[in-house]
């Protein structure tokens, strides 16, 4: 369970630089490619050949062998990645949980090993902007990434992650979106693609999550996004 508390987002609405966030639960680790599978198993609407196209697009788990084996005991170790925005919510929709919001990601993703808030520490972005020169392209041990100061895992550098309002709007079952509370704050960023009214300009690793996000859709599935859940109560 991470505790409540307040984080700097890259973008703020005019004179609250900082936005509060309510204590959440994360999962340590990313989904894995077993776990989807075994998902997919469960749940055979969201098999490869019998999705709604609605749901995901071509790429979707393009690199299983089949529609029902996910590949080696080595491959469904790794991160579960070639799933959709729609697939991911599911999943975690299954176990009771939730994707986390942007900001409860960043809350978390703002932690190093030793203290809850190193996004002032110029040492700790410079390794993240390093990390991410890599993502989506590590595969073994490299993928367990490291534990912050909340037991959190691999939030940097392995894939990307989804979120729940992962490009400032929250899609419905039929695809129509719908304003999310973070709108206001990165209309800016996804409108303009600019550092101007950036809460702090020299977060170069704050704006590549940003545009990734921003270049995402909910049908998107590629190698170097992958995801876990969140729950507003205690989560293993």
């Amino acid at each position: 369970m991470l505790p409540s508390g307040h984080y700097r987002p890259l973008y703020a609405a005019p004179g609250a630089h900082r936005v509060a966030v309510a204590a959440f639960a994360l999962d340590r680790e990313l989904v894995t490619t077993g776990e989807f599978l075994a998902f997919v198993e469960r749940q055979p609407e969201w098999r490869r050949d019998r999705v709604r196209r609605v749901y995901a697009g071509a790429g979707y788990l393009a690199d299983w062998p089949s529609a029902t084996d996910a590949g080696s005991r080595d491959v469904r170790r790794r991160p579960a990645t070639q799933v959709s925005w729609f697939a991911a919510r599911a999943y975690c929709a299954s176990l009771g949980k939730r994707l986390p919001t942007v900001d409860e990601w960043e809350y978390a993703a703002a932690a190093s090993e030793r203290v809850a808030d190193a996004t002032g520490d110029a040492t700790f972005r410079a390794r993240l902007l390093a990390l991410y020169a890599g993502v989506g392209k590590r595969t073994g041990a490299d993928t367990r990434g490291f534990e912050n100061a909340y037991g959190v895992r691999a939030l940097h550098g392995v894939v990307w992650e989804w979120t729940r309002d992962f490009n400032s709007v929250v899609l419905d079952d039929d695809s129509r979106a719908t304003g999310s509370g973070a709108d206001a704050r990165d209309r800016h960023l996804y409108c303009a693609s600019a550092a101007l009214g950036a809460t702090d300009p020299s977060n170069y690793a704050a704006f590549l999550r940003h545009a990734v996000r921003a270049g995402l859709g909910a049908r998107s599935s590629t190698s170097a996004v992958g995801f876990r859940c969140a729950a507003n109560t205690v989560i293993s």
